[in-house]
């Protein structure tokens, strides 16, 4: 039997550890995180902090108890407490001889394909340059379209972007713990296959009055790591050397395991996770086959309709005439030209078009990421 905790530890180099705002109230939490963080970075290891807290730190400069409603009085406190966050980082970075960078983020910035690799870039720079990358959304520009929702699905999309095997995100929990008539009773040790039951499990476990998300954030985050081929792990922050336990591969908190033997590729988690979707195609039962059995590009004979506008190179979903998304992609033709394809050969491309076909697919395999 595999041992998985041992497994990624002994395979990863890369970690994104994610710390929450009920950990970060007392920033006497800060200098035990860096510490362990440092003791990580002098095994090798690759590190990436996703931090709540500025709007917490916020609430607590002006002695709020309570979260508020109204998006511009949290833009405000994230304002105020982000500062004082990141100087805090900061100072105890110093102290092991390194330092710490802050990176504030939107939605938009991973879904734009050319500040996506921007983003991709910085941090792996930060890294050659032996710096501490620390990352958080930001609360005071972000609007409901341009948001993560929480910082859990922030982590989730940088361990996507980076290619990082392993994700921690550390919570004020033991971990995913099994639920009966609504009792929380032992921990789950592993998980390998998240089903409904187990989200449902995962509900009604937030604190709106100082924080976001709760554990069914988490499960989603690890759906998409894992659907990656990548690993999360959720572990109890409040226990000093939990880091350290987790780089000794102990069964501490929740690991998730990889849906995928193999890693994603990054151009598809792109696609799948990220790009803006601009329009649909419509195939029949064949294609849906082709394309989720045998891992085949879309041909032009297996759409049997087509939805949006669209043009060349633009994401689209394709989707079952039972009206299921199988999968996102690249499209090699605009939605006008698509139309005109539809239900024929190959072979007719130029006849219908009447130009050279450049090319045979509608969207070839390397630009179709499946999402089941």
């Amino acid at each position: 039997m595999v041992d998985h905790r041992k497994y990624i530890i002994e395979h990863c180099n890369k970690i994104v550890v994610k710390v929450g705002t009920r950990l970060l109230t007392d920033t006497g939490r800060i200098p035990i995180l860096i510490s362990q963080i440092a003791a990580l970075r002098e095994k090798g290891f690759q590190v990436l902090l996703v931090s709540s807290g500025a709007v917490g730190l916020g609430m607590k400069l002006l002695n709020l108890s309570k979260r508020p409603a109204k998006l511009a009085e949290v833009q405000a406190l994230a304002s105020l407490g982000q500062s004082k966050l990141i100087s805090a980082y900061n100072h105890e970075c110093k102290k092991y001889g390194f330092l710490a960078a802050q990176l504030l983020l939107t939605a938009d910035d991973l879904r734009a394909r050319e500040r996506h690799l921007n983003v991709l870039n910085c941090i792996h720079s930060l890294w050659a340059n032996n710096i501490l990358p620390i990352a958080n959304e930001n609360d005071t520009v972000s609007v409901k379209e341009l948001k993560f929702g929480d910082n859990d699905f922030l982590a989730a999309s940088l361990a996507t972007l980076t290619r990082t095997e392993l994700t921690v995100i550390l919570t004020t929990e033991c971990g995913l713990r099994e639920k009966h008539d609504g009792v929380l009773g032992e921990r789950i040790s592993t998980v390998g296959n998240i089903s409904e039951e187990l989200k449902q499990s995962a509900e009604g476990t937030d604190d709106k009055n100082l924080s976001i998300g709760g554990m069914i954030s988490k499960v989603r985050a690890a759906e998409m790591v894992t659907q990656s081929g990548d690993y999360l792990w959720v572990a109890d922050g409040r226990v000093d050397d939990i880091l350290l336990r987790i780089a000794n591969a102990e069964d501490v908190g929740t690991l998730f395991l990889p849906q995928h033997e193999h890693q994603l590729q990054s151009r598809k988690r792109w696609i799948k996770y990220f790009s803006k979707r601009k329009g649909k195609l419509v195939v029949d039962d064949g294609a849906v086959t082709a394309l989720m059995e045998k891992g085949k590009s879309l041909l032009p004979s297996g759409i049997v309709g087509v939805e949006g506008s669209f043009s060349r190179g633009d994401t689209v979903e394709i989707v079952s005439k039972a009206g299921n998304v199988i999968a996102r992609g690249l499209s090699n033709y605009g939605s006008e030209d698509c139309i005109r394809l539809a239900g024929h050969q190959s072979t007719e491309i130029e006849k219908l078009l009447q130009t050279a076909a450049e090319d045979e697919e509608i969207v070839h395999r390397d630009n179709l990421a499946i999402l089941t």
